[in-house]
């Protein structure tokens, strides 16, 4: 029963991961085709979506743990489970930003060409989509992988700050569109960070090993 249960979480888990995936593409799909009609899906359907999910996967897995007391690689599981749904709610919420600020660009004139920002929506949902891929099939190492890719996301908003710090020196006319810019850079730099935390979790669930604070490092030591 307590395997049937698990499994019946562990895809409501994949479902939340799916739509959080969709919500990050559409927020940023939406500032590039302008489409105010998809912006408005994220912040008022898929948010309200996502956080009903939330809320359910958090009480039934608490209900697991309350009803069969599991031990070892099924506990570890269930609270592996519990952990990347808090951080796929917090991917939503961040979606949500994304989509206002776009919004708000979408009635404006450009503060320059989208190039970088779709380099870097398109880098964070596939660290996402990976990380979800990870934990699906318990793959460690793709795990791994997509923790060491996080620097590339880092490396994309510092780049994108500096760009637009000039053109707010340069033009100071621009700096509430470069500002909701900025935030839409650092949400996805945001979202990067929470793919790599399921990575780190899903190491967790299948191997026992807490690999946090030593990626670089030989996991045994």
């Amino acid at each position: 029963m307590l395997n049937k249960k698990l499994e019946e979480l562990k895809q409501k888990l994949v479902s939340e991961a799916l739509l959080a995936e969709k919500m990050t593409r559409d927020s940023v799909d939406g500032l590039i085709k302008k489409d105010e009609d998809m912006l408005n899906e994220v912040i008022n359907r898929m948010e309200n979506e996502i956080n009903s999910s939330e809320v359910e996967i958090d009480e039934m897995g608490t209900a697991l743990i309350a009803l069969y007391q599991p031990e070892a690689g099924d506990l570890r599981t269930i609270l592996t489970i519990l952990k990347i749904n808090s951080d796929l709610e917090r991917i939503g919420d961040l979606a949500v930003n994304i989509a206002q600020s776009s919004l708000y660009l979408i009635k404006q004139p450009p503060v320059k060409p989208l190039i970088d920002i779709p380099r870097m929506a398109e880098e964070t949902t596939m660290m996402l989509h990976d990380a979800i891929t990870s934990f699906i099939n318990r793959d460690t190492q793709k795990a791994r992988n997509v923790c060491k890719r996080d620097y590339i996301v880092d490396s994309l908003r510092d780049q994108i700050l500096r760009e637009l710090i000039t053109y707010m020196t340069g033009n100071p006319s621009t700096i509430e569109r470069a500002i909701h810019l900025i935030r839409i850079s650092r949400s996805l730099e945001r979202i990067g960070d929470l793919s790599t935390n399921i990575c780190e979790n899903t190491v967790y669930m299948a191997e026992g090993k807490i690999i946090k604070h030593n990626l670089g490092q030989n996991d045994d030591q």
